[in-house]
Parts: C-alpha cells; sequence; structure tokens
C-alpha cells in the first residue's frame, strides 16, 4: 500500500537549494540572524516552501547537520589500531576547525540553535563524533585490550566533546599540544 501525500510535490532541487543557502548564510551570519525570509531569498524559493517541510529554522539547521553541509570535513575519529594517536588526530582536527576564522561563532550558533531545538544537539553530537562513532572506536579499543572493558564508554564521549564545547565557549586558543593533553586527562597518562 502506498502512501499519497496531499499538496505539492516536493522538488528536490528547491530542497538542496533551501540546504545549501542555510549553510551559506549560517556559515556567514549565525543562527541568531539566520531567518527564513533570508534563507527563502537566497534559495529563491516561497517562504512557504520552506515551512511545508521544515517547522522551524531550528529542523532547517539540524537537517544541514545531519547532511553534512554544516562540517564538511566530517569529524571521524580513525580507526589505526592505536586509540590514543587516533584520538588526537580527531581532536586536532575538530580544534583545528574551532580555531579557524568563523569556526568558533559557528560552533556558538549551533550551540544556541541545540539550546533551543534538541534535535539540533542531537545531530551536532552526532557529526562531531559523540555517539554511535566515539562508542565504536572504543569498542574497538576495548577489544584490542587498549581500553578497560569497565570505562563507561559513552561518557568518555560526553567528557571529550564536552571539552571541545568548552574550548570553543571560552574561545580559549589552542596550542599543538592541548589534544594530547585532554586526551591524557580523560584516558589517564599513557
Amino acid at each position: 500500500m502506498s502512501e499519497h501525500r496531499r499538496g505539492p510535490v516536493r522538488s528536490e532541487a528547491a530542497r538542496v537549494a533551501i540546504l545549501d543557502a542555510t549553510a551559506r548564510l549560517f556559515a556567514a551570519r549565525g543562527y541568531d540572524h539566520l531567518t527564513m525570509e533570508g534563507i527563502a531569498a537566497e534559495a529563491h524559493v516561497g517562504k512557504q516552501t520552506i515551512y511545508r517541510w521544515w517547522p522551524s529554522k531550528g529542523a532547517l539547521v539540524a537537517d544541514c547537520l545531519l547532511e553534512g553541509r554544516l562540517f564538511p570535513e566530517g569529524f571521524s575519529p580513525a580507526d589505526t589500531g592505536d586509540l590514543r594517536a587516533d584520538l588526537i588526530a580527531w581532536l586536532r582536527g575538530i580544534l583545528a576547525f574551532v580555531d579557524r576564522e568563523g569556526g568558533d561563532t559557528m560552533v556558538h550558533s549551533l550551540i544556541a540553535a541545540a539550546g533551543d531545538h534538541p534535535s539540533v544537539g542531537a545531530r551536532l553530537s552526532e557529526q562531531l563524533g559523540a555517539n554511535p562513532l566515539l562508542r565504536a572506536r572504543f569498542e574497538s579499543a576495548v577489544a584490542a585490550g587498549q581500553l578497560s572493558p569497565d570505562r563507561p564508554l559513552d561518557e568518555l564521549g560526553d567528557a571529550f566533546v564536552g571539552a571541545v564545547v568548552l574550548r570553543a565557549l571560552g574561545r580559549a586558543p589552542t596550542d599543538a599540544a592541548a589534544a594530547a593533553r585532554l586526551v591524557n586527562a580523560v584516558l589517564g597518562p599513557a
């Protein structure tokens, strides 16, 4: 049995244009200055087209996050067999993103969006690799004997992502050794 949708058929071209416009404007203006009117003008669609598919700008930002339009580099931790090296490389990538011009503003805007819309927070966490990507990497480390099986894996991921968010909020400059110090603080000395 097929489901029938009432109203106009969704246009994939319009959907892509809206997501692209949202990502561009979000990067340029941040969440607080992102408006449905501005997105509609940038995407060359009517505002009603946006609201037909997304009930709020938070939902729209969440879809941009889910599709990788806000963090094009992706932040998945590698699994080279060396947990510490993989976490340090992963953190360096995220911290470099936060440190680059506009990176901290984007993270601040995402945090503001997450405060308004829980789905944005969940998708931000996924995009940063907290769940399930970090958990999978930790499980691999447990299987390889690099991490004790009694360690709380989800909380380890939360600690890393929380540290990144706090650095972004505090606009603390990051030095080359920051990622290694953070890994040692969370996992314990090597």
